[in-house]
C-alpha cells in the first residue's frame, strides 16, 4: 500500500505565500507523475501542477507565473510553493502520485490540506 501525506497548508492574505509538501511512503518502487490538485466549494477538481520522474512541468493557466512545483526524488516528495496567493486560491488542495509498485503502476491520493487566502 502507498500513503501520501501533505502538509503546508493553512490561513494566509492575499498577496503572500505558502508552501505545501506531499511525501509519499509505503511499496514504491517508481514515482512517474506527481501532481497537485485543487477543490474549492462547489467547484470541480482541476489541476495545479504536476511534474514527472524526468522533471517535466506543467501549470494550470490560473497559476502561471505565481505557483512552482518542484520535486526530490530520494524523499520521494513533492512540493508546491504558491507566491502572490489571491482569494480565488481557497480550495481543498491534494496531492496525486502515479506509482509503480512492483507489479502494477496505480493513481494514489493524499488527504488533502486547506489552503485559505483572505482578501
Amino acid at each position: 500500500q502507498v500513503q501520501l501525506v501533505e502538509s503546508g497548508g493553512g490561513l494566509v492574505q492575499a498577496g503572500g505565500s505558502l508552501r505545501l509538501s506531499c511525501a509519499a511512503s509505503g511499496r514504491i518502487l517508481s514515482i512517474n507523475a506527481m501532481r497537485w490538485y485543487r477543490q474549492a466549494p462547489g467547484k470541480q477538481r482541476e489541476l495545479v501542477a504536476g511534474i514527472t520522474s524526468g522533471g517535466s512541468i506543467n501549470y494550470g493557466d490560473s497559476v502561471k507565473g505565481r505557483f512552482t512545483i518542484s520535486r526530490d526524488n530520494a524523499k520521494n516528495t513533492v512540493y508546491l510553493q504558491m507566491n502572490s496567493l489571491k482569494p480565488e486560491d481557497t480550495a481543498v488542495y491534494y496531492c496525486n502520485a502515479v506509482v509503480f509498485t512492483g507489479w502494477r503502476t496505480s493513481d494514489y491520493w493524499g488527504q488533502g490540506t486547506q489552503v485559505t487566502v483572505s482578501s
